[in-house]
């Protein structure tokens, strides 16, 4: 994890699928997998579906795929951000999602 002194950024981001079947949600988590691990500077990658039976209050029902990079500093996200395979991800992909939400915060 990102030391104390250089603070990392984790990138928080919530998908809302137009097609939300199941073979919709696991062929985007396939190409997640495909374009967004393994980018210089990642501490931590995630990537999977909302869990349906969480319904108290407090949870969002509106997204379908939750994806969680931790980059080692602002600058290895920034990066990231402009990587040829971030963007084929955008190309590729962008089609299918009706809403995105992005949360960056310093980790």
């Amino acid at each position: 994890m990102p030391s104390q002194s250089t603070p990392g950024l984790a990138h928080v981001v919530f998908f809302t699928l137009k097609d939300q079947s199941p073979a919709s949600r696991e062929a985007f988590l396939a190409a997640c997998n495909k374009y967004l691990t393994d980018h210089p500077g990642t501490v931590h990658y995630s990537v999977g579906v909302r869990e349906p039976s969480y319904q108290r209050p407090v949870n969002d029902q509106e997204f379908d795929v939750a994806l969680v990079v931790v980059f080692d500093s602002k600058e290895a996200h920034d990066q990231y951000q402009v990587a040829p395979r971030h963007k084929e991800f955008i190309a590729e992909q962008s089609v299918n999602w009706s809403k995105v939400r992005v949360f960056d915060a310093l980790a």
